[in-house]
C-alpha cells in the first residue's frame, strides 16, 4: 500500500432543488474542472466511482458519458449521506493498492424540497430496526420525519447527559455561517446571531429549529486520485495526499444510546483507525470539515473526533477553539449548515475545500499554514468515514 495523490478537485455551486441543472450537466462541470486541475486527460482516468442516492441505477455512467466514453469501469456507490467519501475510499484503496494509478471519484444529488423520506414504501426499510431501537432507549422522543428523530433526540441526550447549555447547538450555527460568508461556493452568505437561531421556528423539540439544520441541495463533485509515480509521469503538482483513512459501520452495542445510534461510536472507530494509519494524532491537525447535517451532530463529533473529552464539546465552543484563532477551523466552508447537502456529492466536496486549503488556494478563508486536515462523512444505516491528508 502507498499513499494516494489528489491530482485535481472541482466542484459546482451547490442550489436549492429546482434551481439546479440536470446532474447529469453539473457532473459534466464538476468532473471537467477537476482534470483541468490535474492537467491531464479523461483518457487517463482508468476507474470511476459514482456516488449518489436519488437516481436510477448507472446514473453514474450516464452523468459521466457527457465526459466522455472511454470503456473504463465506472462503480455506481450508495450509501447514505457518507455516499460521497465512500466513493472516494474505494478510489484511494484501488490507486493504494496498486489496482489502478488514477481513480476518478464523483458524486452528484437531484434532492427535492423538505424532510428527507423513503422512496420505497412496498418493502421493509434500514431504518425499521433503529427507529424501533430508539423507541427504547428515547421513549419520551416526539414524533418526527426519521431524520429529525435521530438527530434530534442525540441533541437532547447530549445535554441531558452533560447538563450542557442548549445554546451551543445555535452557536455551532453562528460560527459556521460566519465562515461561509468568505466561501464563493456556499448557498447562505448571510451572518447569524445566537437568539436568530434560538428564536428560529421550531423542527423538533426541545431544541432543534430551522436554523440548525442543513438545507436540501442539489450539486456535483469530483476528485481526482493518483499514485505519486503517476503524478511524476504527467507533471501534475500533487501536493496533497491521503495520510490516512478509514470506514467503519455499527457496531453490536452502537445502538445503546442515541448519540451512538447516529454514528458517534462508529466516527471514534473510523478516526481512531486513520489516526493508526497515518501516524498523525488530532493535536496535529489544522483544520477539520465534518458531517454537520444538524448542529447537534457537529457538538457529539467533536468528542467523537477526540477533538475535545467527553462532554467538553461545550467549554471547546464556548472558548472558541473550532475557529480561526482556535485550535481547529471547523468547516471553513461553512460547512453542510451553509454549502448545502447534495448527499452524493458532500462527502467530495469536503475533500475538494480541504484540498484547497492544503494548497493555500482557498482565499480569503484561508486557513493560515495549513498542513494537515481531517474529513469526516456520516451516513445513517450506516457508514463513518474518516480522512486525514497531509500536505506534502
Amino acid at each position: 500500500m502507498s499513499n494516494a495523490k489528489i491530482a485535481g478537485v472541482g466542484m459546482v455551486k451547490f442550489s436549492k432543488p429546482g434551481q439546479h441543472q440536470p446532474y447529469s450537466l453539473m457532473v459534466k462541470h464538476a468532473v471537467e474542472t477537476a482534470l483541468t486541475d490535474a492537467s491531464i486527460n479523461f483518457t487517463d482516468i482508468q476507474q470511476a466511482y459514482a456516488s449518489y442516492i436519488y437516481g436510477d441505477s448507472t446514473s453514474g455512467q450516464n452523468a459521466l458519458y457527457t465526459v466522455g466514453m472511454t470503456g473504463i469501469p465506472v462503480i455506481n456507490v450508495n450509501n447514505n449521506c457518507s455516499s460521497g467519501s465512500t466513493a472516494l475510499f474505494l478510489a484511494r484503496q484501488a490507486v493504494a493498492s496498486g489496482a489502478v494509478e488514477c481513480a476518478l471519484a464523483f458524486g452528484f444529488e437531484e434532492m427535492q424540497r423538505g424532510a428527507l423520506s423513503s422512496h420505497w414504501t412496498d418493502r421493509e426499510s434500514p431504518f425499521d430496526s433503529m427507529l424501533q431501537q430508539l423507541d427504547v432507549i428515547a421513549p419520551e422522543a416526539p414524533a418526527g420525519p426519521l431524520a429529525l428523530r435521530m438527530f434530534g433526540s442525540a441533541g437532547t441526550a447530549y445535554i441531558d447527559r452533560y447538563a450542557a447549555n442548549p445554546d451551543i447547538f445555535a452557536k455551532v450555527a453562528v460560527k459556521s455561517r460566519k465562515h461561509a460568508v468568505q466561501n464563493p461556493f456556499s448557498l447562505f452568505n448571510n451572518e447569524l446571531s445566537v437568539e436568530e437561531v434560538m428564536s428560529a421556528p421550531s423542527i423538533y423539540e426541545p431544541y432543534l429549529t430551522r436554523l440548525m439544520a442543513c438545507p436540501p441541495t442539489c450539486g456535483a463533485a469530483a476528485v481526482i486520485v493518483c499514485s505519486e509515480a503517476f503524478a511524476r509521469r504527467h507533471g501534475i503538482k500533487a501536493s496533497v495526499e491521503i495520510a490516512g483513512q478509514a470506514m467503519a459501520t455499527d457496531l453490536a452495542n452502537s445502538w445503546d444510546n442515541p448519540m451512538d445510534l447516529i454514528g458517534a461510536q462508529m466516527t471514534r472507530k473510523a478516526a481512531n483507525e486513520a489516526y493508526q494509519e497515518s501516524g498523525i494524532g488530532i493535536d496535529d491537525v489544522d483544520l477539520v470539515e465534518l458531517h454537520d447535517c444538524f448542529t447537534p451532530n457537529e457538538v457529539i463529533t467533536y468528542e467523537a473526533l477526540g477533538m475535545c473529552g467527553e462532554g467538553q464539546a461545550e467549554q471547546l465552543i464556548n472558548d472558541a477553539e473550532n475557529t480561526y484563532g482556535g485550535r481547529f477551523v471547523v468547516n471553513p466552508s461553512g460547512g453542510l449548515m451553509s454549502k448545502g447537502h447534495p448527499i452524493g456529492a458532500t462527502g467530495l466536496a469536503q475533500c475538494t475545500e480541504l484540498v484547497w486549503h492544503l494548497r493555500g488556494q482557498a482565499g480569503t478563508r484561508q486557513v493560515p499554514n495549513a498542513k494537515i486536515a481531517l474529513q469526516h462523512n456520516l451516513g445513517l444505516g450506516g457508514a463513518a468515514v474518516v480522512t486525514i491528508y497531509k500536505a506534502c
